[in-house]
């Protein structure tokens, strides 16, 4: 299993790199067998340039072709299905992020939470009571503990035990507007990694947050990109001071965040959010960051391929600066990547890599260069041996970015 040494990740004594991308929807394709060779085809090329991780969700809680119909009550196919994505991504020498709820309404997230608990009789206010009423945080612990233990029916290996399985993220992009302090969401953090460490202590968690600053840390509210984002009551520094956290969780996306119509406002966003958190991690919380989505919508006029690519570059330059030094930058995910003929479920951020041949060089470039830094020698030197490998200067001395 992955593990985490200070500030690194490591498999045995081998420092372990994210260089990823998320595909949210392969549960549901794989739970139809019609499109289930899409979740096979997505792992084959990913594989191919050298990808590491895949973030998806193991949730999609009521509605269509729902995994947890109802509280505690299951659908065996789909969880069959779940249990084919982790397989192939086993197959295909992939780890899994896997995240157990979703902050938004999509498959489900707390508004479902929130309608299960109105339909017991429960007195809720508002879907941030998921965060906080007694009942629906129960709901969400049997979740947890039904994924965690479930029994692949494919490979035979628990859950808990399978090192495909790189990290459980507790939740996508939690917020709590109702209480800006930040203490609920704070109190529930604490509350579910320390749930989640009860049933399985080996894998690493994560929060899954926008890496949004907050009131304890009042001079880093001007990193945030709007004011807005200060008040929906996450708290970066805070948060991952949780006991049972891992590794810090951050997003990019300086196109809905920020409003410069420049574009080049939007990279210096991007370095400077980045920055701030990799040295947030180095220095207080010694522990490494993921950046576990980033990207520009091609459906914003101000960003064509190439500036999106230059976008990506950018992204990938600051882990390689942190790299080098040894430091916090864990890793990133590209929010997303698509196998062909599945075009239609593009919110605008989709690389389909087979169609789109410069994205797909940048991505195994990436992968080549963070390989090369994670053989290259002991990670008790943090690279201070300078040692050089014949491929240095054609991967690391120009700018192929």
């Amino acid at each position: 299993m992955v593990q985490r040494r200070g500030n690194l990740f490591m498999v045995n004594d081998r420092v372990f790199f994210v260089n990823g991308f998320n595909t949210y929807w392969l549960m549901i394709f794989a739970a139809d067998p019609a499109t289930r060779g899409k979740v096979s085809d997505l792992f084959k090329q990913a594989s191919s340039i050298g990808l590491t991780v895949c973030r998806t969700w193991a949730f999609n809680d009521g509605g269509w072709r729902a995994l947890q119909k109802s509280p505690s009550v299951y659908d065996e196919e789909v969880f069959k299905a779940l249990d084919f994505v982790v397989s192939e991504a086993r197959k295909y020498k992939i780890r899994l992020l896997l995240t157990l709820v979703n902050n938004w309404e999509a498959y489900g997230g707390k508004a479902q939470y929130f309608k299960w608990g109105k339909a017991a009789g429960l007195n809720l206010t508002s879907d941030d009571d998921f965060f906080s009423d007694p009942t629906l945080k129960g709901y969400y612990k049997t979740h947890v503990k039904a994924v965690l233990t479930r029994v692949n029916t494919i490979t035979n290996v628990t859950y808990k035990d399978d090192p495909t399985i790189f990290a459980w993220e507790l939740i996508n992009e939690p917020r709590c507007q109702s209480d800006p302090s930040g203490d609920a969401l704070q109190a529930w953090i604490q509350e579910m990694a320390a749930h989640v460490k009860t049933i399985d202590p080996s894998h690493l968690v994560a929060i899954g947050s926008e890496g949004f600053y907050g009131p304890s840390t009042p001079a880093k509210l001007q990193s945030n990109p709007n004011s807005f984002s200060s008040q929906v009551g996450t708290d970066f520094i805070r948060n991952h001071g949780a006991f049972g956290i891992d590794f810090a969780s951050a997003h990019i996306y300086p196109d809905s965040w920020i409003s410069q119509s420049n574009p080049e406002a939007h990279l210096e966003f991007a370095k400077a959010w980045m920055q701030s958190h990799i040295d947030d991690a180095d220095e207080k919380l010694q522990m490494p960051v993921v950046f576990g989505e980033f990207g520009l919508s091609s459906k914003d006029g101000r960003f064509n391929l190439s500036f999106r690519d230059e976008f990506i570059g950018t992204v990938y330059k600051t882990i390689l600066n942190s790299t080098r030094r040894g430091g916090s930058g864990g890793g990133s995910l590209l929010w997303q990547v698509f196998p062909e003929g599945t075009e239609y479920m593009d919110d605008g951020y989709a690389i389909i890599l087979s169609r789109s041949p410069s994205t797909s060089a940048i991505l195994s470039l990436q992968s080549q260069r963070l390989d090369m830094f994670g053989s290259r020698c002991s990670t008790k030197c943090h690279w201070g041996c300078k040692k050089r490998s014949p491929f240095d200067d054609d991967l690391f001395s120009h700018d192929e970015l």
